[in-house]
């Protein structure tokens, strides 16, 4: 059975977003970190995403400019197996894509059973937190800023009852983001 993890990136107070959606704030330049996300997109398995972070992620990782930029972590997002929880979309044309219909829990149990190779949600709150409920999220990779946003939306936003984690890693980067990961007790 597959090991379901999270990939994150928070304010120092706690959000993923200002309250418009806005997330231009995590996208600081940080070569150390930059090696490191590059590295660690490499050897992702699955990626599982919701619909609206799918189509973000759609709308620029197969591009010219995302080669360009961040060619290392372009071609890992467009190599992994990706998979998308959606009602509405009807098909994709992104490379090695597929979506996941029916109801949350029992479709990611399913395939966390039918996979070998780790799945990594990135972004996509909505879905971390409803995942978090039904305790199927095995790691989370948080990676908090060094900005605080005052407001905004809270990653696990109506979530009943506590979470339970452990440290397992953390690694803090020269100019002042921590990437911590954490483990389902």
């Amino acid at each position: 059975m597959a090991k379901l993890s999270c990939f994150m990136m928070l304010s120092l107070d706690g959000y993923y977003a200002r309250p418009d959606g806005d997330m231009r704030w995590a996208h600081r330049r940080d070569p150390e970190y930059d090696e490191f996300a590059a590295g660690n997109a490499q050897s992702r398995g699955a990626l599982l995403f919701g619909r609206v972070t799918f189509e973000q992620m759609r709308a620029f990782w197969p591009t010219p400019a995302a080669r360009a930029a961040r060619p290392a972590v372009a071609d890992g997002m467009n190599r992994a197996p990706k998979f998308v929880v959606s009602r509405t979309l009807e098909q994709t044309d992104w490379e090695n894509s597929e979506i996941l219909r029916g109801e949350l829990a029992p479709a990611v149990e399913r395939l966390k059973r039918e996979s070998e190779r780790t799945i990594v949600i990135l972004g996509s709150a909505s879905l971390v937190a409803q995942l978090a409920e039904a305790r199927l999220i095995d790691e989370y990779q948080i990676v908090v800023n060094p900005v605080a946003l005052g407001a905004g939306r809270s990653l696990f936003a109506g979530m009943k009852g506590d979470l339970e984690l452990s440290l397992v890693e953390t690694r803090a980067f020269k100019h002042g983001v921590v990437f911590s990961r954490y483990a389902l007790r």
